[in-house]
């Protein structure tokens, strides 16, 4: 068994001594922590979303009669001036239509201008006529009243003259009734519906014809062409597609959740995926007032003052909205932030960890605003996991602050299409 001498206790309890003085120093100067010392810098925060080109007028064209196509006057992606010839149906049919309801159009207003020139002239000189008659045969009648009455003809002469006056006045009713319908009455109107009935029967023709030739409704350019020479359209059919010139317009599908973020007039940087090089501007020009119940977004629209020509309808396009800016502000890394009710972060308070509450403010991607609870050169821990009370010390090479050149820091809240 060994034995220790006076001088080997001596030796073995320093040591004991040492160790214990070891341990108790070092739960005396904590354990070492990493730290993020908060300095002021510039944090903007913006929101990323995916959105698509379009113009503010698409227009489907179609054909509003059954027919067979004649010929497709124009391709895809043609610009096109308004009224431009687009597709012409077979119009034969058609065309013979038309001739026959325009010949049966000149044939009444042919007759309508006989009726006021000829017919009716005729009339009246029929009715004077008949006046004159009636005038003489009156007076005749008169003058055999007379003779009756002194004796000198007998009662079949006197009724013969008054058979004779009945007759021209019934002549001169009807001629003045003739002469009445074709001045200004019946006959008249019947000649004038007849050719408001040609000339409408006429204008339907000319509509029908005038529908195998499928029109531009205004300047734009063709996006697609649904049909070819030879086919058979019914009524309805689609021919072809186009957006009408004028503004063009991007438009977005946004979570409902940034909506407080976003406002009209707001300026945005735009990429389009297909030329990712090549940015350009755009503004805020609407946000929708409505939001879509099954997708939980709303619709936000852009304006492009000068757009790029590679622009083309439906192309996908990343956009970036600034939405706040802050040229000097206290910020952190968001990681650092226990977030919750009360978000707190973990300080080093001489060699005490001591749980801060802070108000935060805007974020970006990687830095979040503090609005309250901190101040620059304090040293929040890195380490989330350390206790509040926890005796801790700045560890050597443990310092983390804002690197020269970082500058701003941009948020990019991505937003997938919907």
């Amino acid at each position: 068994m060994l034995k220790l001498s006076g001088r080997g206790w001596l030796i073995g309890g320093a040591g004991l001594l040492a160790i214990i003085l070891f341990i108790a120093w070092r739960a005396w100067y904590g354990k070492p922590v990493e730290v993020w010392v908060v300095e002021v810098r510039a944090l903007t925060q913006s929101v990323v979303l995916t959105g698509r080109v379009s113009t503010e007028s698409r227009v489907v064209l179609g054909s509003t009669i059954v027919g067979r196509v004649k010929s497709v006057a124009v391709r895809e992606g043609a610009d096109v001036k308004a009224g431009q010839l687009i597709a012409t149906l077979e119009d034969a049919e058609l065309t013979a239509t038309l001739d026959q309801a325009d010949a049966a159009w000149r044939n009444a207003e042919a007759r309508l201008t006989s009726q006021r020139s000829v017919i009716a002239p005729v009339a009246m000189q029929q009715r004077e006529q008949a006046g004159s008659n009636a005038t003489t045969s009156a007076r005749e009648f008169v003058r055999q009243q007379e003779l009756f009455a002194k004796g000198f003809i007998g009662q079949s002469r006197l009724d013969e003259s008054r058979r004779v006056n009945e007759v021209a006045q019934s002549q001169l009713a009807a001629a003045e009734a003739q002469a009445q319908a074709n001045a200004t009455g019946s006959e008249l109107k019947q000649v004038i519906a007849r050719v408001a009935e040609a000339r409408a029967a006429r204008e339907f023709a000319a509509s029908r014809l005038a529908q195998t030739r499928i029109l531009a409704p205004a300047a734009g350019r063709v996006l697609e062409r649904f049909v070819e020479p030879g086919q058979i359209l019914q009524a309805g059919a689609r021919v072809a597609s186009m957006s009408l010139a004028g503004p063009t317009q991007l438009w977005a599908q946004v979570d409902e959740k940034f909506l407080s973020q976003l406002t009209v007039g707001q300026a945005a940087i735009v990429v389009a995926d297909a030329f990712p090089g090549q940015t350009f501007a755009a503004t805020i020009q609407g946000i929708s007032p409505t939001i879509d119940v099954l997708r939980g977004s709303v619709e936000v629209k852009f304006a492009v003052t000068t757009p790029p020509a590679f622009l083309r309808n439906d192309m996908t396009l990343s956009i970036e909205v600034e939405t706040a800016r802050r040229e000097k502000t206290l910020a952190i890394p968001a990681e650092l932030v226990a977030t919750g009710v009360n978000p707190t972060v973990m300080l080093l308070e001489g060699r005490v960890a001591a749980k801060r509450a802070v108000k935060l403010g805007i974020r970006s991607s990687t830095y979040v605003e503090v609005r309250e609870g901190l101040q620059a050169g304090n040293a929040v821990i890195v380490d989330r996991a350390i206790a509040e009370g926890a005796r801790v010390h700045r560890g050597e090479d443990a310092v983390k602050t804002i690197a020269p050149g970082m500058g701003n820091d941009v948020t990019k809240i991505l937003v997938p299409e919907k």
